[in-house]
């Protein structure tokens, strides 16, 4: 059966096991699976096909089916449909028969103490020339090593389907989930968010997993009980009951241990979300942070919930200590209580009845307080959840209207709306909201409650924020249609997508990461535009397609790709840039969801509406009305009516490409690093002092083996007990006293007295071992967090550009999760069976010592099949994991790009993408099943190797073994059963889980930056002018990266309003970056005379005002935002508000300053959040202030108001504005031209402009003839004011410039 050759056979050969699984102790179709791992890591193809009642489509269709006709049902009978039915209905029968597993297995639990409690009789009533009994005990040794083999057997065969059948449930549940996430109307949109949908996925559906594995023993559980009970009675009486009734209370006891555990659980998940929430504010912001030296209040603020946190998990963690202790010491008090009332009732003590009680005991000890609570928990968790996922799939569904038309009446294609009014139930709602919504409600996705609203011919459409799905960039723009090599090259050439490509390592087949991360922001918008071209549609609804691009590339896109590929289709394009509304047919305005105006572009400037105006004149801040346009004739005369220079560009371009426009760098992510082979001593060690000193850990490995000893003594306690009644009974002693025949009697108090020492010993020793466990690794815990935080902050802001911020937040919060929850846990339960495992050994080794000759072979044969199993279980554990990811982040790109997946028509192959996702997942996730059975029912078969062993060298050895002993090793050896296999599935797990802490503690190691503070201070009122030299500065952001800036050489003098232009990646951002060293710049730059590079990073940076790109809001309180420090009085803050013009805004919030804002601010406009950033520039009052392109995507009012409140409030300080729009930097005193890294013009304004050579010139004359000349006035104006200051104090003037160069020189020196 060696099927590894062929992987189509794999699947009949899958089949035929789980036919024939009877035989299933050999597995054996799985050898060379465990072959390949052992030799090389395991990789997507070394998996078997999944089976195809396993498929994704064919289980998830079934339950659709069952569904769809329990609604139908449900809604005739006017009740709400009932899911747990709908699955009940469609698993019950295969899951029923697997009761008769669990029920063989439970039976045979019972049986085998009775098979031990004969054997022991033997060794009682020991006649070593009685031939019978000994056959009839060499019969019931044979029983009891048959019974454990079953055992292995039957466990592992329920096992495997019960999950089996889980998983089937799991994948249906979740084909249901996402085909229902493709129809969602918007209104349902806004009940649900695309994060509680994953959690769907990814948590609720988990719960059918759990559940099937416990459901059976609801009713075996009672059944057991009761056999149990039945026994005991006729073996000890009555006292039994005493027993059971502690059984009875510890039941009650561990379910309200479950019960706090999950209360604890549930408010450590929210501390839990609010740090990971702070941590990725802090790590996607923290190029910010580290620009406004925040780093301390925030560190102060996760610290804090942090501090919460673990007091939380510390109390559960104690909790989970109790419960595991009392888990160990039930069996014991159980024990010590039946003996104890059992002996004072007046009856002698046996070594039979012992064990038997004892091997019963443990039998329904667990499925008593372990199986039968977990099945209660478990069935209403899974309650819950069904009923969490119920309401999802009751949420509305948007209708499908059918656009297009038959092929036989092709008329023109069109789009008519008459007296629409539509009512917007979108939650996120677009920075444009009236055009969006037009738009929408023409795809259909918003329901219009009035008017006529007709689309004829098919629709596609590019959305405004940019969507791509993870998978190739070619993939993304043929979106399903076939490859047609010269069209797509058009498009491609079209979208100035073809240099992009190029630079791209793989061209077109680069694959884009999750949410596109690899790409910059226009490469997205470009890549959304070209898919929207590719598709040979009627209509093309274009959402803002122009505004992530810079206006060179702009305008290529109009010309070529709107104007150009486009030009015989109906186009409606919504735009802000007012440069194009010439080329439209017809011009629509809307304001606040009202149309304004319609009509030509000439026909709208007769009629006096001037856009300009309207623009400015508009109160909302971001929501600019937007411009329709509807076009259908060919634009070969708007380009007459724009520059003859852009006509010749537009040619050139034509012909060679995209050759002049800027190709942006994309930047790969580095592989994650994914360490490998077995797991160093020194890690361990790492990891336990990071939780206390050497001392304690001393005491703690003490306090262990302590515990270990009393557990083994107080069951050698009543073996010896039994022993001495035992010699009593034989020998019969009478002795004389007084004349009065005695039977001599053993001396009760004595022998119960040390019993119930070595009980509560074991008690102490039990619970303390626990409880210090849990503290010492939680403290572990607490602070290799703090540590990882702290080295974090202080990594410079390089890492973070290499490392996604998944990444770094993984660690934050999967693998600090690991270290809280799991890895205490399962370290603990680890070293506690391990333990016990070496006493079960040292136990029968002291009776036989016999036994540890055959021992050494097993352990050799055990450790190499622990080597060999866990080479391929992990590399099995970690597909498990990458496959599974693609499945949520399939569904979340999904969610992002919900209207773009309708208007194209792709729900289907969206839907077959997510079970091909799935399925793959079941692959791994069934091998992960099948290997650990694989293993599981290796080691057992090794543990019922080790119970015949024992069982028969009792016998072998029949004369030198007293039956107390004989039945310790043998009631111990059986306990090995599940124990054994248990404990190394734990180590395994440890190892695993150790791997967190590896990765915890890597990121405790990274390079740090240059320190906050140094012993050089600057002086306090530093800097008073605000003069900024560069000398001889080069940079780059790593020892190995390119260098970005070149031996740079440039002065900003005082006061002096500098604009920086230059192409993208010409080094603008660089020259900020260096400014406040987020790298070590080469070189010198000096800040007033003071070298920077000699002064702490704080002192810099809060030095200096920045108002960065992507403004950055924080949860927490407007206050908070503001001012982090608490350095300004309230009336500070409320002027600073006022200036900014956001008084009113703040003041409409329900608690003004203290209102908490929503995650990252996003209930402000993008145009709203960089005014708050203006007003803490404006707070600061520093000498020096910095602007990065802040104003790239707000519309033009706003960034008229930045502009004003720029000139009035800093008109003292050195201002350097990077801008892409020319405009708002044209009034500068000096303008810095950069390019490739180098400085290439530096002067004024007018002067630049005089020197038609000069980029500087070209980009002016790119923004197209209109807005040059107005550029070319205002740089006239600036000049004129300019020459006029000048002109009087002339000779200070020149002073000025001669002292600040006089300044640099002797520094320089």
């Amino acid at each position: 059966m060696h099927c590894s050759a062929h992987p189509e056979c794999n699947t009949t050969c899958i089949e035929l096991f789980i036919s024939t699984s009877s035989l299933p102790f050999f597995v054996s179709w799985l050898n060379p699976l465990f072959r390949i791992g052992y030799k090389r890591r395991l990789e997507e193809d070394d998996m078997y096909k999944v089976l195809p009642e396993d498929g994704s489509e064919r289980l998830g269709e079934e339950l659709q089916r069952h569904w769809d006709h329990e609604v139908q049902k449900a809604a005739k009978e006017l009740r709400p449909p009932k899911l747990t039915k709908v699955l009940i209905k469609c698993y019950w029968k295969p899951y029923a028969v697997l009761g008769i597993f669990t029920l063989i297995e439970e039976v045979i639990k019972v049986i085998q103490p009775v098979f031990l409690g004969k054997l022991i009789q033997y060794f009682e009533n020991y006649d070593p020339d009685n031939m019978d009994a000994l056959y009839e005990a060499f019969g019931y040794a044979a029983g009891v090593c048959l019974s454990t083999l079953i055992l292995a057997i039957t466990h592992h065969l329920y096992f495997f389907h019960v999950q089996r059948t889980g998983m089937k449930m799991r994948v249906a549940m979740c084909h249901m989930i996402y085909k229902k996430a493709l129809c969602l109307s918007s209104a349902a949109m806004g009940k649900t968010t695309t994060g509680q949908i994953v959690n769907l996925l990814s948590n609720d559906v988990n719960k059918f997993d759990e559940v099937t594995i416990f459901l059976h023993f609801l009713w075996v559980g009672p059944l057991q009980a009761a056999a149990v009970l039945g026994l005991l009675w006729v073996e000890i009486g009555p006292s039994c009951l005493a027993g059971m009734a502690v059984l009875v209370i510890l039941m009650p006891t561990q379910t309200m241990f479950g019960r706090l555990f999950s209360k604890f659980r549930s408010k450590t998940a929210a501390l839990t979300d609010n740090r990971i929430r702070t941590m990725n504010e802090v790590v996607s912001g923290i190029r910010i942070i580290k620009m406004y030296a925040w780093e301390k209040p925030f560190s102060a603020l996760v610290n804090d919930v942090r501090r919460k946190e673990i007091s939380k998990i510390m109390s559960s963690s104690y909790l989970r200590g109790l419960n595991m202790a009392s888990f160990f010491a039930a069996s014991k008090i159980i024990v010590f209580i039946t003996f104890t009332v059992y002996v004072l009732l007046g009856n002698t003590i046996s070594a039979s009845r012992v064990f038997v009680a004892v091997s019963l005991y443990s039998a329904v000890r667990l499925t008593v307080t372990l199986f039968f609570p977990s099945a209660i928990e478990k069935l209403s968790e899974t309650r819950i959840s069904v009923r969490r996922i119920k309401t999802f799939l009751l949420l509305d569904e948007i209708l499908k209207s059918k656009h297009g038309f038959l092929q036989e009446e092709k008329q023109e294609p069109n789009v008519e709306i008459q007296d629409l009014i539509s009512t917007v139930l979108s939650p996120v709602p677009p920075s444009n909201f009236p055009q969006s919504s037009l738009l929408s409600a023409i795809l259909g996705e918003l329901p219009h409650d009035k008017g006529v609203l007709k689309v004829k011919g098919q629709l596609t459409y590019a959305s405004q924020q940019p969507w791509v799905f993870p998978g190739t960039i070619r993939s993304n723009i043929l979106f399903g249609k076939a490859l047609h090599p010269q069209k797509y090259e058009k498009v491609l050439r079209a979208c100035a997508l073809k240099r992009d490509m190029e630079l791209l390592p793989d061209g077109d087949l680069t694959v884009i990461g999750d949410r596109g991360a690899t790409l910059s922001g226009g490469q997205k918008a470009r890549v959304n535009l070209a898919r929207a071209v590719y598709q040979d549609a009627d209509i093309y609804l274009l959402d803002d397609p122009l505004s992530a691009v810079d206006a060179e590339v702009g305008r290529h896109l109009f010309e070529q790709c709107i104007c150009g590929i486009l030009k015989n289709k109906p186009r409606i394009l919504v735009t802000h840039q007012l440069q194009y509304l010439q080329a439209a047919n017809q011009i629509l305005v809307l304001k606040e969801g009202h149309m304004v105006a319609r009509g030509t572009y000439s026909e709208l400037q007769r009629s006096g509406v001037d856009f300009t105006s309207l623009l400015k004149r508009e109160e909302e801040g971001p929501q600019a009305p937007g411009v329709e346009t509807e076009s259908r004739s060919p634009c070969s005369r708007t380009l007459s009516q724009n520059s003859e220079v852009s006509h010749t560009s537009s040619i050139r371009s034509v012909k060679d490409g995209t050759e002049q426009l800027p190709a942006e760098p994309v930047q790969t992510v580095v592989e994650e690093s994914r360490s490998e082979g077995t797991i160093g001593v020194g890690l361990y060690v790492k990891y336990l002092k990071a939780g206390a000193n050497i001392l304690v850990l001393i005491g703690v490995v003490l306090l262990q083996f302590l515990a270990q000893a009393a557990y083994i003594l107080q069951d050698w306690w009543l073996a010896y007990w039994a022993g001495e009644q035992e010699k009593l009974n034989v020998n019969g002693t009478v002795t004389i006293q007084n004349g009065v025949n005695v039977t001599e009697q053993l001396n009760l108090d004595f022998y119960l007295g040390i019993y119930a020492g070595l009980t509560g010993a074991t008690l102490i020793f039990g619970f303390a071992r626990s409880l210090v466990m849990f503290n010492v690794l939680v403290k572990a815990a607490q602070s290799l967090h703090n540590r990882m935080f702290n080295s974090i902050l202080r990594t410079p802001v390089r890492f973070f550009d290499v490392n996604p911020i998944g990444r770094v937040l993984n660690r934050f919060s999967k693998d600090i999760g690991q270290l809280d929850a799991a890895l205490p846990w399962t370290f603990v339960d680890f070293i506690q069976i391990f333990l016990q495992i070496i006493g079960v050994v040292a136990v029968a080794a002291s009776v036989i010592p016999w036994i540890l000759i055959p021992l050494v072979p097993l352990v050799i044969v055990f450790l190499f099949l622990r080597r060999y199993f866990l080479q391929t279980s992990r590399d099995v554990k970690r597909l498990e994991s990458t496959t599974r990811s693609p499945v949520f982040s399939h569904l979340s790109s999904s969610l992002q790009g919900l209207w773009t997946i309708r208007a194209f028509r792709a729900e289907e192959r969206f839907q077959n993408t997510f079970d091909a996702y799935q399925d793959l997942h079941s692959e791994s996730w069934f091998l992960f099943l099948v290997t650990s059975r694989w293993f599981a029912v290796r080691l057992d078969g090794m543990c019922a190797v080790f119970v015949t062993i024992t069982a028969f060298g009792c016998l072998l050895l029949r004369d030198q073994v007293e039956a107390g002993s004989v039945g310790l090793a043998l009631s111990y050896a059986v306990t090995l059963m599940g124990m054994f296999q248990w404990g190394v599935r734990q180590s395994a797990e440890v190892e695993n889980m150790m791997t967190s802490v590896e990765r915890v503690v890597e990121y405790t190691e990274l390079e740090s930056e240059a320190p906050w503070e140094t012993q050089k201070r600057p002086p306090p009122e530093w800097p008073s002018q605000g003069l900024i030299t560069f000398d001889r500065v080069s940079f780059s952001y790593s020892s190995d990266g390119p260098v970005v800036l070149k031996d740079m050489k440039a002065m900003f003098r005082p006061k002096e309003k500098v604009g920086i232009v230059g192409r993208t990646g010409a080094g603008k951002s660089s020259l900020v970056s260096a400014l406040f060293r987020l790298a070590e710049p080469e070189g010198r730059i000096y800040i007033d005379g003071v070298l920077t590079s000699e002064i702490g990073l704080h002192d810099l940076r809060q030095k200096m005002s920045i108002i960065p790109q992507d403004p950055v809001l924080f949860t927490g309180t407007m206050r908070k935002n503001l001012d982090p420090f608490s350095q300004h009085t309230d009336e500070d803050l409320w002027n600073a508000l006022q200036e900014v013009q956001l008084k009113s805004v703040v003041e409409e919030l329900p608690n003004k300053m203290e209102t908490v804002l929503a995650e990252s601010g996003s209930n402000f406009s993008v145009g709203q959040r960089q005014l708050v950033c203006l007003a803490r520039a404006i707070l600061r009052k520093n000498r020096i202030l910095i602007i990065d392109e802040a104003t790239a995507n707000v519309d033009p009012r706003t960034d008229e108001l930045i502009q004003k409140t720029i000139r009035d409030k800093f008109r003292e300080c050195t201002v350097l504005t990077i801008a892409h729009r020319l405009n708002t930097i044209i009034d500068s005193d000096r303008i810095l031209v950069l390019d490739a890294g180098q400085i290439h013009e530096y002067d004024e304004p007018y002067t630049l402009l005089q020197n038609h050579d000069g980029i500087f010139f070209k980009m002016v004359q790119q923004t197209g003839r209109q807005e040059a000349v107005s550029l070319l006035q205002s740089a006239k104006q600036v000049s004129s004011t300019l020459t006029q200051q000048s002109i009087r104090p002339s000779t200070s003037n020149g002073g000025v410039g001669v002292d600040g160069n006089l300044v640099i020189f002797e520094t320089a020196l």
